[in-house]
């Protein structure tokens, strides 16, 4: 929860996936190929996951008149993956809720896997918002501590 926001000022700046690299240590790159108020936008991700980069291209989905956001894998290391941000004003405050469904294709592993990318794609989510938001309040298992790789900064 976003505390003494509008929402439509949070939409406006979560749609900035350009600049997730500096507020999230998972991302490695972020790169709008285009975005709103374009009705055809993309965004390509590389992102910290396990010893390696775990890359996709999504088709981006802006809808300001309804507060949200839907994205859908086009190209990448996913089998499958989409997902929505929604985003509501409750009085002062503005909740975030956001929403992923994934699938690397690969049920041998699957258990292996999909726990760890959950917990990167949550905290990916997380960090950008709270580094967005000086009030922000996390709901949920959502723990902030960054990932020990090399060249990226750490948490006490």
């Amino acid at each position: 929860m976003v505390r003494s926001a509008t929402a439509r000022d949070v939409f406006d700046n979560i749609l900035h996936w350009e600049h997730y690299p500096e507020l999230a240590p998972h991302v490695r790159s972020a790169t709008v190929h285009s975005t709103y108020p374009d009705p055809e936008c993309a965004s390509s991700w590389e992102l910290h996951f396990r010893s390696g980069l775990l890359r996709w291209t999504e088709r981006d989905q802006f809808l300001p008149e309804k507060l949200e956001i839907h994205f859908e894998q086009t190209d990448g290391d996913f089998e499958s993956f989409s997902g929505t941000w929604h985003l509501a004003q409750q009085g002062d405050d503005v909740t975030v809720a956001f929403a992923a469904d994934f699938d690397f294709g690969i049920p041998s592993l699957e258990g292996i896997l999909d726990p760890i990318a959950e917990r990167v794609i949550k905290e990916t989510v997380a960090w950008a918002v709270t580094g967005m938001f000086e009030h922000t309040d996390l709901f949920g298992d959502i723990s902030l501590s960054a990932p020990a790789m090399p060249g990226l900064p750490t948490t006490a």
